[in-house]
């Protein structure tokens, strides 16, 4: 059952050195504020996995924090390349990290795999590709059925996974409204899972009657909730803030040069006392 905690708690608690850490959220919803609290608790080592790596990833990566990006694309979205996976992946700034890449169709059967506990996921696709040749974790197999030839990846088993919301009730159980991506499969696949929420609620069987697009997550399934205002910010929540398109053109120089980068993380994230 969902236990409260504050964000940096929670962060504290799950996400260890060396771990391997899903957020997920699809261009709405994505846990900045929690992507910011791992920066500030200095963690090391990690593996990200994210099947659309944008700004919050770069921070990280830039501080850091990451040793492996597995991922199934990286840009920032409507702008351009992600500059500080970009440093770490072809010189080595701050640190070498590694990358794994796969297709979008991949990652969404990787990660419904593992929330159904299977060891792997098979799919039609990768025919004429040349990921292959650069992922050794695509391979190919005979259907026993039809003899079709299929390819398998292993399934996405984080060791947290974290996600942002709208609401959680006082039992625990998250409501994801809008567009929804494979949050609940992020959550379902991993051995823990961390979600945060603009408020809760008393009860949200009522009102998952009429949001749109709703899916909730049952508590049973999430190990903490912290509430984080403006969490997903400077993306968008659905129902409670707009997408700061301004943020996104302007990472776009933070991002370049290394030591603008730098004080901005001092500026925004080190030194802001909290949530970001």
């Amino acid at each position: 059952m969902a236990e409260f905690l504050s964000l940096h708690d929670a962060v504290a608690r799950y996400v260890e050195d060396g771990a391997t850490v899903a957020m997920e959220g699809f261009t709405h919803l994505i846990p900045f504020a929690a992507g910011h609290e791992v920066i500030r608790q200095g963690k090391r080592g990690l593996t990200l996995i994210r099947m659309t790596p944008d700004i919050v990833y770069d921070q990280m990566i830039g501080a850091g924090c990451a040793r492996k990006v597995i991922f199934s694309w990286g840009g920032n979205p409507g702008v351009g390349s992600l500059h500080r996976l970009r440093d770490a992946v072809e010189k080595g700034w701050p640190h070498k990290v590694e990358i794994l890449e796969h297709s979008h169709a991949a990652m969404a059967c990787a990660f419904e795999a593992g929330a159904a506990g299977l060891p792997l996921a098979v799919l039609r696709g990768y025919v004429g590709s040349e990921l292959p040749s650069v992922n050794d974790q695509i391979k190919f197999i005979e259907c026993p059925f039809t003899g079709e030839r299929l390819a398998a990846v292993p399934s996405v088993r984080p060791d947290v996974s974290i996600v942002h919301a709208q609401k959680a009730d006082r039992a625990g159980n998250v409501l994801v409204e809008g567009i929804i991506g494979v949050q609940k499969e992020a959550v379902l696949a991993a051995k823990k899972s961390i979600v945060t929420v603009e408020e809760i609620v008393d009860d949200l069987t009522a009102q998952a009657d009429y949001h749109p697009n709703a899916c909730i997550i049952p508590g049973w399934a999430i190990t903490a909730i912290a509430v984080a205002e403006n969490g997903a910010y400077p993306s968008y929540a659905h129902g409670y803030y707009p997408r700061s398109n301004r943020f996104y053109k302007e990472w776009d120089t933070i991002a370049r040069d290394r030591d603008t980068f730098t004080a901005w993380l001092d500026e925004h994230i080190y030194n802001a006392g909290g949530q970001s």
